[in-house]
Formats: C-alpha cells, sequence, structure tokens
C-alpha cells in the first residue's frame, strides 16, 4: 500500500488535492501534514475527515527535529509538497517567514525523503508544487513555458524559485526522484477571503468597497482549483523523474474585467440593478513589484501527459459565486477567525 504524505493539505489547492487522492485512491494511505497557519482550515476537509485512508497530523516543516522523526515513523513511498506562505502582500511585510517555510521547509523535506529512502528510489516521488511568479512579469503576447528563465520580483516569488533549485539541486546531485509544476492563479471553493476573488465576492456581497490595485491593467491566467488538482493527480502518476511541467487554465483576464463580470453574475445573483455592484470598486495604490501580466503555456502538459482545462473561466467562476453564496456559514467562521478557535479544540482533543 502506498503512503503519501501531502503537505499543506489543509490550504485551498490542497485540500482539494487530499480529497481528490483520499476519494479516487482508497489503496492509498493519505497523511495530511499541515501547521494550520490562518491560511489552513481543516473544515476544508469535513466530508472526508472520518475516511479509513486519510489521517492528518499537526506540524512545522521548518521544524527539521520534527520533520526527520515523522518521516522515520511514516516511512512515506510519496511526498507531495504544497505548504507554503504564499500572500504576495504578507511577503512585502515579512520576507523572512516567507524564506523559512518556502526555502529552508522544502529542504528539510528533501533531506527527510532521502535520508528515509536512502538511494533505492524505486516506485518513490517527491512532487514540488510551485507557481508561475517565478518566472517574473510578460509583455503583450508571449507566455511562460518550462524553459522560461527564473525572474522573480517579489519575496514570495523569489522564496519559490528558491525552493524549485533546491528540489532539482537534490535531483541532479543525489538522484533524488522528483518532478515540479508551476501553475497559473488559482480560483474556486475553500479560497480564503485574502485573495483577489473570494475577498471580492464577499465584499460585493456585503456592499463594501471592492479594492483594485492601480488601474486594474493587471493580467492573470486563471485555473479552476479541482482542474489543478487533476492536473497534480496526472503529473504525480505519469510525468518522467526530474521533469517540470507549467499548468495554465487557458484564461487570461485583466482583474478590471475580471472584477466587472463578478459584479455582473453577482448583480444577477443577488436581485440587483445591472451595474449596482460595480459602484462598489475603488482604486487603490498599486502593490510594490506588481508583475503586469503572467500567462502560462501547458503545451507541453497537454501533448506529453493529456491533461488540458475541462471548464471555462466563465463556467468556472459562476460555479465558485455559487459555492461562496451557498457555503454563508464556512465564510463567516473563516472571516471571523472562528474556525481556528474550533477545529484547534477538536485537533487537540484528539
Amino acid at each position: 500500500m502506498k503512503k503519501i504524505i501531502i503537505t499543506g493539505g489543509a490550504g485551498f489547492i490542497g485540500s482539494h488535492v487530499v480529497r481528490r487522492f483520499v476519494k479516487t485512491y482508497p489503496q492509498y494511505q493519505i497523511v495530511n501534514l499541515d501547521k494550520l497557519t490562518y491560511a489552513g482550515n481543516l473544515a476544508n476537509l469535513k466530508d472526508i475527515e472520518n475516511e479509513p485512508n486519510y489521517r492528518f497530523v499537526k506540524g512545522d516543516i521548518v521544524d527539521l527535529a520534527y520533520i526527520s522523526n515523522l518521516f522515520e515513523i511514516e516511512q512515506p513511498d510519496a511526498v507531495i509538497h504544497l505548504a507554503a506562505e504564499s500572500h504576495v502582500d504578507r511577503s512585502i511585510t515579512n520576507p523572512l517567514e516567507f524564506v523559512m517555510t518556502n526555502v529552508v521547509g522544502t529542504v528539510n523535506l528533501l533531506n527527510a525523503a532521502k535520508n528515509i529512502w536512502k538511494d533505492d528510489y524505486a516506485s518513490k516521488r517527491f512532487y514540488h508544487v510551485s507557481t508561475d511568479e517565478v518566472y517574473g512579469t510578460l509583455g503583450d503576447t508571449d507566455m511562460f513555458t518550462e524553459n522560461t528563465a527564473y525572474d522573480p520580483h517579489s519575496p514570495y516569488s523569489a522564496s519559490k524559485a528558491s525552493s524549485d533549485h533546491f528540489v532539482r539541486a537534490y535531483y541532479d546531485t543525489y538522484g533524488l526522484p522528483t518532478v515540479i509544476s508551476n501553475c497559473s492563479n488559482n480560483y474556486g471553493s475553500f479560497h480564503f477571503p485574502e485573495k483577489l476573488i473570494p475577498l471580492a465576492i464577499n465584499n460585493i456581497k456585503q456592499q463594501k468597497p471592492v479594492p483594485v490595485y492601480g488601474k486594474g491593467e493587471n493580467i492573470r491566467d486563471w485555473l479552476w482549483v479541482e482542474d489543478h488538482a487533476r492536473a497534480i493527480d496526472v503529473i504525480f502518476h505519469t510525468a518522467a523523474t526530474g521533469t517540470t511541467y507549467n499548468i495554465g487554465g487557458h484564461n487570461e483576464w485583466k482583474n478590471i474585467d475580471l472584477i466587472q463580470l463578478l459584479c455582473a453574475i453577482l448583480d444577477k445573483k443577488l436581485g440587483r440593478e445591472a451595474g449596482e455592484s460595480a459602484k462598489l470598486i475603488t482604486y487603490v495604490t498599486d502593490r510594490a513589484g506588481h508583475d503586469l501580466r503572467y500567462a502560462i503555456d501547458a503545451t507541453k502538459l497537454k501533448n506529453e501527459l493529456g491533461w488540458e482545462p475541462s471548464i471555462t473561466f466563465e463556467e468556472g467562476l459562476e460555479k465558485t459565486v455559487d459555492w461562496y453564496l451557498a457555503n454563508e456559514a464556512w465564510l463567516s467562521d473563516v472571516t471571523s477567525g472562528h474556525y481556528q478557535e474550533y477545529y484547534s479544540e477538536q485537533y487537540n482533543n484528539r
């Protein structure tokens, strides 16, 4: 039976990956390792928390002694590494926290895997999940490919670029069986409401100002999180060792166009007059080092492994809005901080 440690499994993307693996592969044992920072929420996994092939452990990947001991006890066959500090604004305020989690934490995991596998790498895999932000910014027409040179512009993207380099170095130096993927911006259910789409949905619903950086001209490629989880599944099971794949949604949108679309969708669903929610848009001072455009070329992933997005951005955005409107209790618990109190109590009483 294969045992997989999934780090950051209580987070936004991680919870979707954990759910997919628990439900799709009952023959696997899934160990969800998460520190439960503000962005980690076990309520994201309430539907599978009692499944026989799932177990949660609370721990910090920066704690080398803890990670080394955990790997010795669990003896995992594979690691899917999603744990990371990921909010660019927070990285500008506190870059060292991002260095510790994203760089030192990744190296701790690499060392722990190397030490327990002891060069016996048959049927082993270390999968590192990264971001397109490591590539920097684009002009009007080009796209990021797997061969694009790294050019990070924020402390967050610099820390992820460094972790990518360490993963490749462990493959080149020690032969550790690694794979890497770099994804575009994710959206969907269970997204912490500090990020653009859930923040906008929540503010529009409550008729609060919807902040937009600069003039809203920044362009992002949006990837539905369930499509991302499916891509991780495909890469984990079929990619050749030492390879890298870009995962994109083929959905480039200016931030301001995205917000206006959200306003229109919510006006309709909330029974408001057309254009009413758009009055909430508020332009704020642009973020330092704000990359103008990201766009992923996922041709390699499609041609080699057969993955491509399953829905359009408009379809995915409507599904996302519907989910947030139907899950007011989840959103209320997150915005109030109650989710941390409740699940801390539940975990400590186990």
